[in-house]
């Protein structure tokens, strides 16, 4: 962000409605987005480049869909797709500099997208930046049958569902598949189960792990299940809901456009005072990447637990080693990526609660949490992905199982006594592992030694495989 003063032999001067304004002469930004910049200095979080995207989309639809509507003449309607497209391909990326910490309502952006165009287009006409009125008026032209209070929150959805659909979704859906390998290549392993933190009965690794395959698979169905909720669209709702200054099915033809445009399904929203007032998709949807963080955590610091040690600990699974864990221990080797996945879930659930508060604090016809919501939003959906990913790839997809140490554990397990309930009962099969605890020996010969039965009887009875 450009906090410094400016040097005046560098500048040339906009006006807007509240006066003149002082710009850097090699910007395209304007007199609002100058002062946005200016009045908000605050932190160093800037509004993400999939919003900005988002809305040079919607300033084309609406381009178009105003020139079809016969409202928007055809030469202002395609130096706008124009600009747009440049915009799109990255090529102007410097020029949306401003603060996710500005107005709420996004309006800052939204005019600072309408002022870059206009202004891009008039130098694109051979004009000089300095001089000349524009052809193209960056609010009566290229924010024509748009406010910054329906243009905004539908830009957060369109680039909520992209991120989803494009980044999200797939990592989330490749991490799942390779649980669900590993459930079915360790589907024969036998070890012992842990509950409280203390030994219980037996199960597989395999089942072990498809655990974590199908708490996967529930959180990505939690996703999918808020994308309907987010294809709905607030544009053509204009200032409060009510489409003013909009022709009449303007809000149907620019959705249609927009789903031509970005190939996904979308489709006006049902109320569009509800979607200019709350966001009430935005926090679902968050809620559903919240559970998938909650679950993530669980399964990052299962994974953790099961490879402790590796000799005095647990030390069941082997991780890959992937680099170097300490400055001072030579040989140590940490489970890198199942920290860094752990660190993302705490942000991503503390970002949800961000999330509710904004949510709920919309007041009367416009909630004015929308920069900061839309930030988190991309913020988790994005480090979601790239953690998926990244444990997917350099932890998941190379561990592998210590037959040895699973075997010592199986077998030293006093808690296979379970096996004994039905033939002894509870009471008697407690005293066989007090006793076997007591005085360090095997469950076998505690069973012996008490005369509940022989080494025959017992070796039929505890079978780990058969109490999986």
């Amino acid at each position: 962000m450009k906090t410094e003063s400016i040097n005046v032999e560098l500048t040339r001067v906009e006006k807007d409605t509240l006066g003149e304004v002082e710009i850097p002469s090699d910007c395209y930004w304007g007199a609002q987005t100058q002062r946005s910049l200016e009045n908000f200095q605050i932190g160093s979080q800037q509004i993400p480049q999939d919003i900005i995207y988002a809305l040079v989309i919607i300033k084309k639809a609406a381009a178009l869909t105003n020139y079809k509507l016969g409202i928007l003449e055809k030469a202002k309607m395609e130096l706008i797709s124009q600009v747009c497209d440049d915009i799109a391909d990255g090529k102007l990326d410097q020029e949306f500099p401003l603060s996710v910490w500005q107005t709420g309502s996004g309006t800052h952006t939204n005019m600072n997208i309408n002022e870059v165009i206009s202004n891009r287009a008039h130098v694109l006409l051979g004009n000089n930046l300095a001089h000349g009125s524009r052809f193209l008026s960056a609010h009566n032209d290229v924010n024509k049958s748009q406010s910054s209070n329906d243009t905004f929150p539908t830009a957060m959805h369109i680039s909520a569902y992209k991120i989803l659909t494009e980044k999200m979704l797939p990592a989330l859906t490749a991490l799942k598949e390779s649980f669900e390998l590993k459930a079915n290549e360790f589907k024969s392993i036998t070890k012992i189960g842990r509950t409280h933190f203390m030994d219980a009965t037996p199960l597989t690794l395999g089942q072990e792990f498809s655990g974590y395959a199908t708490q996967l698979d529930s959180s990505l169905k939690a996703i999918q299940s808020t994308l309907p909720h987010l294809a709905e669209l607030a544009i053509g709702g204009t200032a409060v809901g009510t489409g003013l200054n909009t022709p009449a099915g303007y809000s149907e033809m620019v959705v249609a456009k927009l789903t031509e445009l970005t190939k996904l399904p979308f489709k006006p929203a049902k109320n569009k005072f509800a979607s200019l007032a709350a966001h009430d998709a935005l926090v679902e949807s968050h809620g559903a990447l919240k559970q998938l963080a909650v679950a993530l955590m669980k399964i990052a610091n299962d994974i953790r637990i099961l490879s402790s040690g590796p000799r005095t600990a647990i030390g069941e699974i082997i991780l890959p080693a992937n680099e170097p864990g300490s400055s001072i221990m030579p040989g140590k080797v940490n489970p890198t990526q199942a920290e860094a996945l752990t660190m993302v879930c705490a942000q991503v659930i503390g970002n949800d609660t961000a999330m509710s508060i904004a949510g709920m604090s919309g007041q009367l016809e416009l909630n004015t949490f929308k920069p900061m919501m839309i930030y988190n939003f991309l913020t988790s959906a994005g480090l979601l992905a790239d953690s998926c990913r990244s444990f997917n790839y350099n932890c998941v997809r190379g561990i592998q199982p210590n037959m040895k140490r699973i075997q010592e554990h199986l077998n030293n397990s006093l808690m296979l006594v379970t096996a004994l309930n039905p033939h002894i009962g509870y009471d008697n099969a407690a005293q066989v592992a007090n006793r076997a605890y007591e005085n360090d020996t095997t469950l076998k010969q505690a069973a012996i030694d008490l005369g509940f039965m022989n080494a025959k009887k017992f070796d039929e009875v505890v079978d780990p495989s058969k109490m999986i």
